[in-house]
């Protein structure tokens, strides 16, 4: 059993009991977010209905053009990205939470094997970091906003500056 889980089961069996103990929700959606991390990694897309609510909304400057408004809308992506990345994974090394909200530093590495969009596949490696920041409600992530540097992604992937056509 996942640890949020247990640590919500035991909460709930101290209600009944008549002696709950105090639960830090902070710490419960830190270990959402990891959790939610880990079946992103190893392309466990249907546990996502764990993590993320149903109501779920992206927000994200770099992808403008990419609506993310519910949670099959979040499992439709992560899974383009899956497909795009074939080996990709997420790594965190800076989060901090305070009340509902997580927010999070990381690096997303793969290799470019499949389509990305309008890009056809390069082959090349990618290494790049970003930010983010979760909202929480009811023990499961309600809203991300989003950032990376696209440009520095293109460039890592070769893509940019563009390739000039043929004869110009």
């Amino acid at each position: 059993m996942r640890l949020a889980r247990f640590v919500s089961c035991i909460a709930l069996l101290g209600v009944v009991l008549g002696c709950a103990p105090a639960v830090d929700t902070t710490e419960l959606n830190k270990q959402v977010v990891m959790e939610l991390v880990e079946a992103i990694n190893e392309s466990r897309y249907d546990d996502l209905d764990l993590y993320i609510a149903q109501t779920y909304h992206r927000h994200c400057q770099a992808t403008p053009d990419v609506s993310v408004e519910t949670l099959d809308e979040f499992k439709a992506m992560m899974k383009d990205y899956g497909g795009a990345f074939s080996d990709g994974q997420v790594e965190i090394f800076e989060m901090i939470a305070e009340g509902d909200f997580v927010a999070i530093i990381g690096t997303y590495r793969g290799t470019h094997t499949g389509p990305m969009g309008e890009f056809a596949a390069t082959g090349k490696a990618l290494d790049s970091e970003f930010a983010g920041y979760h909202r929480f409600e009811d023990g499961k992530i309600v809203e991300t906003w989003v950032t990376w540097d696209n440009l520095a992604m293109l460039q890592q992937l070769g893509l940019f500056p563009p390739s000039q056509p043929a004869g110009e």
